[in-house]
């Protein structure tokens, strides 16, 4: 359980780091600007979509192992 939850806080610090270093550009606001919200959401959708698709490749590979022809 607990290994689940380091993995789970290593994947969203991944996330806040590179969407935060892509899109954020100023620090002259408390609060982002539309661009930079933009920015953040498309990032963090894409994390999402891409993280979804490793764990159904892998789910496919897992299938074929346990499975062989």
């Amino acid at each position: 359980m607990f290994a689940l939850s380091r993995c789970s806080l290593r994947m969203y610090n991944s996330l806040v780091e590179r969407c935060f270093r892509d899109c954020v550009d100023t620090f002259l606001r408390k609060t982002l600007g539309k661009q930079e919200e933009s920015c953040v959401h498309g990032c963090a959708e894409k994390f999402m979509k891409h993280s979804m698709r490793v764990g159904m490749r892998f789910a496919e590979i897992n299938q074929s192992v346990a499975t062989p022809d």
